[in-house]
């Protein structure tokens, strides 16, 4: 692995905690766009901090989720410390690396801060250091009870994010008092990865839309206002019914709230909303049973074949429903619903999505689905928003594109 190809700003957080003017911060926060490298500099220079500095000590790797670790820190990680051949051990069923490097011996925990209830997973255990990978995703109690568990003398934090709103704790409360809580604080964005070159990154300027090219490619603390889908636009819309290849239906079901599924057929590169079943049991005065909804849902799909049924992940007893009939395969939504409305305005704007005509009540909450500016967070107003939550689980099923895995450096294995 050659480390001879780092951006300076990447250089300075491999040697922060030993330069002279940061060594005695408490903590390092690298923020700024995506693929600016800033990630991979940070765990690599945590590992090394760790090693250096300990022996016999614990410390957390913590993401919103371990899976988030597995996929986006450990790759690295294993690949550095391959290059010193040092000797690791590795318990997946038990979440914990055991690391013998630079004679020193140390055990690194991985932690998932998921909701807040994460808080008491960490709580009891004493550590000499923990690294935040995108710190803005967890809540503020589990952050704050990790940051707590650091008691070991010298111990450090090490905290990467990409932008949210201004208003988010983690601006309020870390960034802008890095002065007065003794932070380091770096701004990324991607002219800080050596390894991108410039069609990638302008493929990432076509990629984002709105608030979320300003944050993820100009690494900017946004908040969000407005239409939610502000570039969709008449283009989008279409009066013919293409050939299809595939077909896939969406559901977001309501008993109280209304109902929407979308039969979505796939041409070329693009994925058509050719008819939907809307029911408002208020305005029609009477609520369905879930028999009735799948009746209804067989004759929106008027005997084609689809790949399958992408049901929102709270309606249990319709999900039953449909794998009791036996007659399609069902799939729970990802309900996400940030990175949903982040990868349907990337389809939108790219033109992988044309809705037909008739389908009246989706193109209605296009014009009416708006971010709640009240709400502190990234949040829709729920209201109007059930053709766009089904849309939303299709496109994270059946539209959502693995990120490409960017590296800043290379890997000699003999191995």
């Amino acid at each position: 692995m050659h480390l001879d190809i780092l951006s300076p700003k990447q250089q300075k957080v491999f040697t922060w905690w030993r330069d002279p003017d940061t060594e005695t911060c408490d903590a390092i926060i690298c923020d700024g766009a995506v693929r600016s490298g800033k990630t991979f500099a940070l765990s690599l220079s945590f590992i090394t901090w760790a090693m250096a500095g300990f022996s016999g000590r614990r410390f957390a790797l913590c993401s919103k989720t371990i899976g988030s670790l597995k996929r986006n820190i450990l790759p690295d990680v294993f690949a550095y410390l391959d290059t010193f051949n040092s000797t690791y051990r590795w318990y997946p069923s038990k979440n914990r690396i055991d690391v013998d490097l630079f004679g020193h011996s140390n055990t690194f925990y991985l932690f998932g801060g998921k909701d807040e209830s994460s808080a008491s997973l960490i709580q009891g255990i004493t550590l000499a250091g923990a690294l935040f990978d995108e710190a803005v995703l967890m809540p503020r109690s589990f952050v704050e009870q990790a940051a707590a568990r650091c008691s070991v003398s010298g111990s450090k934090l090490f905290m990467c994010c990409n932008p949210d709103a201004p208003s988010h704790w983690f601006k309020r409360e870390w960034i802008d008092k890095a002065q007065q809580k003794n932070l380091f604080y770096m701004h990324f964005t991607m002219d800080d990865n050596p390894s991108l070159s410039e069609t990638v990154k302008q493929r990432y300027k076509r990629l984002y839309h709105g608030t979320f090219y300003e944050r993820f490619v100009l690494g900017r603390w946004t908040a969000v206002q407005g239409a939610v889908y502000p570039m969709f636009s008449q283009k989008l819309i279409t009066d013919t019914v293409p050939e299809c290849d595939r077909y896939a239906v969406s559901c977001d079901y309501g008993t109280v709230n209304p109902s929407s599924f979308g039969l979505w057929g796939h041409s070329g590169t693009v994925w058509y909303r050719l008819r939907e079943y809307y029911y408002d049991s208020r305005r029609e005065g009477s609520q369905r049973t879930d028999e009735e909804h799948y009746r209804a849902l067989e004759q929106l799909i008027g005997g084609l074949t689809v790949d399958g049924i992408v049901c929102d992940p709270s309606a249990a007893s319709f999900i039953e429903c449909i794998r009791r009939h036996g007659a399609y395969r069902v799939i729970p939504a990802d309900n996400d619903v940030i990175k949903g409305i982040r990868l349907t305005s990337g389809c939108l704007k790219e033109g992988r999505l044309m809705i037909h005509r008739s389908c009246a009540d989706i193109l209605r909450e296009f014009d009416l689905y708006r971010w709640d500016e009240r709400a502190g967070r990234d949040a829709p107003v729920k209201e109007n928003d059930h053709a766009m939550d089904d849309m939303r689980y299709f496109v994270c099923e059946y539209l959502a594109k693995p990120e490409d895995a960017l590296c800043v450096i290379s890997v000699d294995r003999n191995r």
